[in-house]
């Protein structure tokens, strides 16, 4: 069989098992093509035989492909962007391996986003596709017993989130319907997820950004947002859910929420570079 033709078919037999090993690790379906994309890229180029393990060569390669990703992201403070690649049709098991890695929660996607790069990435290979530690230690960097902690860490950060944070897809809902009513202008819906006496709390910057200071209740406040956020993008930011607004490719703006009862309380807006600097900001997929 002509070498290449074999990588191909390699490849695409592993496409959906890297896309699921991606999505875990960006926690973006977008991101995850991108790198699944470039795990291609790199064979092609590679000098890999037909008596190489292609699968674990290939799972290692999108690892570290996601791995610089997050590290990027964190330096960044901002989501990194890049092209979209179509996905391909996929085989019956293929597509039930991809139905698993898109039925990912939302509360265990938002824990993700708080780990370290290095944690997440001994979690996910270790813990839900059953990577060996003395696979996943070249990768990062580490011993095997140094990556077997990375990922214990990882561990008991997640396990000890769960009980907190059962209500994450309930906020995570409140989140994205208050951002989809603000750029609608719908006022109705806006009261719908605004405590009635919810405050807004802007920073110095903000303030002057917005020309108003703190306001209070959900008319006035659902007044203030009306028709606004369209640059905004939820996010986690130092491990609770948020929203970012991004403008010009950067991040200018945080709006930290407090949710309780099912609505929005409280909305703090940072726009001090200082303050936005110290946070640890993750943009969520859609």
């Amino acid at each position: 069989m002509d070498e290449q033709k074999f990588l191909t078919e390699r490849f695409e037999a592993n496409r959906a098992h890297l896309r699921a090993v991606a999505y875990r690790m960006l926690g973006s379906r977008s991101e995850a093509e991108d790198a699944v994309q470039e795990a291609w890229l790199r064979l092609s180029r590679s000098d890999t035989s037909a008596g190489e393990n292609v699968s674990g060569w290939l799972t290692t390669v999108t690892a570290r492909v996601c791995l610089d990703m997050l590290r990027s992201r964190k330096s960044r403070r901002e989501e990194p962007l890049g092209p979209h690649v179509p996905e391909p049709a996929a085989d019956p098991e293929g597509a039930r391996e991809a139905e698993v890695a898109d039925s990912v929660g939302t509360a265990l996607l938002v824990v993700l986003e708080t780990l370290a790069p290095a944690e997440r990435l001994a979690f996910v290979l270790h813990d839900m596709f059953a990577v060996p530690f003395d696979q996943i230690a070249p990768i990062v960097g580490r011993s095997a017993a140094a990556t077997r902690q990375l990922a214990s860490r990882a561990r008991r950060r997640v396990q000890g989130a769960e009980p907190a944070d059962v209500d994450l897809p309930r906020q995570r809902a409140i989140v994205d319907a208050f951002v989809a009513a603000s750029q609608r202008g719908d006022f109705e819906a806006l009261l719908a997820v605004l405590d009635p006496e919810v405050v807004f709390r802007p920073d110095r910057v903000a303030a002057q950004m917005g020309g108003t200071g703190e306001i209070r209740g959900a008319a006035a406040v659902a007044n203030t947002f009306k028709g606004r956020a369209q640059a905004a993008r939820p996010a986690v930011v130092d491990g609770a859910l948020a929203l970012a607004v991004i403008m010009g490719g950067r991040l200018r703006i945080v709006l930290r929420l407090t949710i309780a009862d099912g609505r929005i309380r409280e909305i703090e807006a940072v726009a001090d570079p200082a303050r936005i600097a110290g946070f640890e900001v993750a943009l969520l997929g859609a």
